[in-house]
């Protein structure tokens, strides 16, 4: 085996063997205090179904979760279900308060919406987490519509994220399962919204394994992969899309230390980044991995950029 070989299988080790020690001390001490919350059954949805109809019974449901969990003494779960729901204004597709939950929520209007963004997540995106994972969702949504009112962002929470220390965060089984639950999702989105509007995925973490392994149509014409730990493919275009695929990461991420390699189905192979996968490359700035949707940020502007279009392939040079 050549040497440069050898060096990257002692980096994945090291890296397993950590992540599997940490696990080992965190989830029983998790596990023995955060017990789940009860919550109302999920509403499932015809395909006839408008997108007014879905809010307002996502609405009812999450007030439920927020209900229940309060009457079994879960004061911090139903603070955090109650903040969700804005009021009584958020608009959520569905939602579903079992486990750590999911939740799929729009910004935007999306019955006008030509410019459509579907954020999907990385590790440790729960509802406990959630306002997290929206506050970026909202600075997209702002910096569409600066330039383009007729744009939203989904936020979709569509899948049991792996936690950040955990062994499932090392393989792609979450990926393949939040894969099957995006791929019709995205179907669906494009029945809500006005014919020919185009679809965006923009992917982070771990939520960058996800989409590579989602089938796309037609609608979904760009893929944005920050922050990403690799695919599992070794280029862009082994990936199950026709999309333009955009690779980005900053210069302060920590994920550029994780070991590029795949051995027994752990790990993900190429760097996104790597001119080898041949993704376009785009400007991510200088922050680190929770920063990429930051107000003001490069990564920001460059991530609407191309939500909207308007960063020509040609305009980029490979990271």
């Amino acid at each position: 085996m050549p040497p440069h070989a050898n060096s990257r299988s002692a980096r994945l080790r090291r890296t397993l063997l950590a992540g599997l020690i940490a696990a080992a001390v965190v989830f029983p001490v998790s596990a023995a205090t955060s017990p789940d919350a009860p919550a109302p059954q999920a509403v499932r949805f015809s395909q006839s179904a408008s997108a007014s109809e879905r809010y307002t019974a996502s609405l009812a449901n999450l007030g439920e979760a927020a209900r229940m969990a309060a009457d079994a003494g879960r004061a911090d779960r139903a603070a955090k279900l109650r903040a969700m729901r804005a009021g009584g204004t958020a608009r959520f597709l569905s939602f579903d308060g079992h486990g750590t939950g999911r939740a799929v929520e729009v910004l935007g209007d999306l019955a006008t919406a030509d410019r459509v963004a579907v954020l999907v997540p990385g590790s440790d995106t729960t509802l406990d987490t959630y306002q997290r994972f929206r506050a970026g969702a909202l600075a997209l949504q702002q910096r569409l519509q600066a330039e383009h009112p007729r744009s939203a962002v989904v936020a979709w929470l569509g899948y049991d994220t792996p936690g950040t220390v955990s062994t499932t965060v090392l393989t792609a089984t979450r990926a393949d399962d939040g894969a099957r639950e995006l791929a019709p999702f995205l179907e669906e989105l494009r029945r809500l919204g006005p014919s020919g509007a185009h679809q965006a995925l923009l992917c982070h973490s771990y939520g960058s394994v996800v989409c590579a392994r989602t089938g796309t149509g037609p609608a979904v014409t760009d893929m944005a992969l920050f922050g990403s730990p690799g695919t599992g493919a070794d280029t862009a275009a082994g990936l199950p899309t026709r999309a333009r695929v955009w690779a980005g990461r900053g210069s302060d991420d920590w994920i550029e230390g994780v070991p590029h390699v795949r051995v027994a189905g752990v790990g993900f192979g190429v760097d996104p980044v790597d001119p080898a996968f041949g993704a376009l490359a785009f400007d991510a700035g200088t922050g680190g991995h929770s920063d990429y949707l930051r107000p003001g940020t490069t990564s920001l502007d460059s991530l609407a950029r191309i939500v909207l279009g308007t960063t020509a392939p040609t305009e980029a040079s490979h990271a």
